[in-house]
């Protein structure tokens, strides 16, 4: 949540920046890249805080009337749904860096591209010339943090109101 906060705050700094130098009709136009990149980073990081502090968004109209068992079984179901999908992520961001190839190809992305044809490792950003897989590694982190929030989510016991309470 820190380091959202920071990158929260370092939006905040990159656009006024960009508005004051946009402003004076000298734009510095790494700056839209390196908000747009922070505000991913701040949004996946505070995505997968958001699981473990229970502050996501949700539509409770059916749950809220909810009281016991079925209270129970709706909170289990969703947190089954939410580790799923955290699962499903992690999957996903295993397919689509290919560590295992990485390191069959010994590191060596130019092999790696030969072998797979993917290029996650060689693609630089636009304007700030650092190569996207130092972006997009906030997948990793995200999907991490939430299957574990997610797990320890399913671990806690569930506080549920009793009827008419």
């Amino acid at each position: 949540m820190a380091i959202a906060a920071c990158l929260a705050a370092s939006i905040t700094g990159l656009v006024l920046l960009n508005v004051i130098t946009r402003a004076f009709n000298n734009a510095i136009f790494w700056v839209d890249e390196a908000a747009i990149y922070a505000m991913a980073w701040m949004t996946f990081l505070a995505a997968s805080a958001a699981v473990h502090f229970g502050h996501s968004v949700a539509v409770t109209l059916f749950t809220d009337e909810l009281t016991g068992r079925a209270a129970r079984a709706a909170k289990l179901f969703v947190d089954l749904v939410v580790l799923a999908f955290a699962l499903f992520m992690l999957w996903f961001c295993w397919r689509w860096f290919l560590p295992l190839d990485l390191l069959r190809a010994g590191f060596d992305t130019m092999a790696f591209q030969g072998e797979t044809f993917n290029f996650i490792y060689a693609e630089p950003t636009l304007t700030l010339g650092i190569p996207k897989v130092w972006v997009w590694l906030v997948m990793w982190l995200f999907s991490g943090g939430m299957t574990l929030h997610a797990v320890a989510n399913l671990t806690r016991p569930v506080p549920v109101k009793e009827q008419g309470a």
